[in-house]
């Protein structure tokens, strides 16, 4: 019987889905990509990359790391 692993497993993205900040501009493609396309997940890229590796990320988990950045928890 096969089982499904949620951590091996293959999905989709929309590439109509990707989205990077507007203050990336044209910064030589060195901008942060975040897909917010599939219920349940948070997928984020190096734009420079394109379609590999993507992070993935729970809602809850991104929104932890984001306001972390925002509040300066990872300034040197």
């Amino acid at each position: 019987m096969e089982s499904y692993d949620p951590k091996t497993a293959a999905i989709s993205l929309d590439d109509a889905a990707w989205q990077r900040p507007i203050p990336c501009g044209d910064n030589s493609g060195n901008c942060v990509e975040v897909n917010l396309g599939r219920p349940g997940l948070v997928a984020v890229r190096d734009s420079k990359l394109g379609e590999s590796p993507v992070l993935l990320f729970t809602p809850e988990e991104w929104t932890s790391f984001v306001t972390s950045v925002r509040a300066g928890q990872f300034d040197c």
